[in-house]
């Protein structure tokens, strides 16, 4: 088995940097609230199915804006079988994937901008980062790269989800006490990102809300979008018309009592 750093790919010095926030789709360990009503293999083959579409997105950025690098921070554990299930990226170097330290989401946003910022001490030149969720290939390019203009007149960059949390943050520099544990995950998490950055004395501006993909009420409303756009999120999609297909069948077999008891 591979370490983890035989499988990085170094940062190539490009000006901005978007990191995608993984994991591995193993069942159970992923979407974990998705599945009082879905099996656990069927989050994890959405999940994957997301995952490779949000990949899809950040490629099509770096196609566009050729001075962005493209990489996947993922616990340690991840990183071999993510990069199985990204190699051929991987192997024409259109994205790299980054172990990081320590556990859970706080650790993985610290190491994202642990690892991709400059040391300001040995090094003046100052780049773009910014990290977004795993699960977001409904999201417009153009607010990737708004948030990544946003960056030059803040110190960070936020993108708030409507139910508390946030999608996406961007940053010039490490700061080391900018994530923490508490709150991660939750209502708060936002108002306790903006407390600590008014703590560390960072101006912040921020990207356009958004939604990401907890609960089945944001299914519902990911593929009322992608029934429209399916060139979005073309894996995704298919997944949801799939699911759309069989939900639709199993209410109507409740109804007419037909339907089997498994």
């Amino acid at each position: 088995m591979n370490s983890a750093n035989e499988t990085v790919v170094r940062s190539s010095g490009n000006d901005r940097v978007l990191v995608i926030m993984a994991k591995a789709p193993r069942p159970g360990e992923v979407k974990t609230r998705l599945t009082p009503s879905l099996s656990p293999g069927a989050v994890t083959e959405l999940y994957r199915c997301l995952l490779d579409d949000t990949l899809a997105l950040a490629r099509s950025l770096k196609l566009k804006l050729s001075d962005v690098e493209v990489a996947m921070m993922c616990p340690d554990s991840d990183v071999n079988e993510l990069a199985q299930l990204a190699g051929a990226q991987l192997a024409n170097n259109e994205a790299s994937i980054v172990a990081q330290k320590g556990e859970g989401l706080a650790a993985g946003l610290t190491s994202v901008f642990a690892h991709f910022a400059p040391d300001r001490q040995k090094d003046a030149h100052q780049r773009r980062i910014i990290a977004f969720n795993s699960d977001s290939p409904h999201l417009p390019r153009s607010v990737l790269e708004d948030a990544f203009e946003t960056l030059t007149a803040h110190d960070v960059v936020v993108g708030p989800t409507h139910d508390g949390g946030y999608y996406l943050v961007g940053a010039k520099a490490f700061h080391p006490t900018l994530f923490a544990s508490d709150g991660m995950g939750t209502s708060s998490a936002l108002e306790r990102l903006l407390s600590r950055a008014r703590a560390l004395e960072l101006s912040v501006g921020f990207a356009a809300s958004f939604y990401d993909i907890d609960v089945v009420d944001d299914l519902t409303r990911l593929a009322e979008e992608l029934r429209l756009a399916p060139a979005r999120a073309p894996r995704t999609a298919a997944w949801l018309k799939e699911w759309e297909l069989v939900a639709g069948h199993s209410r109507t077999s409740s109804r007419t009592g037909t339907g089997e008891l498994e």
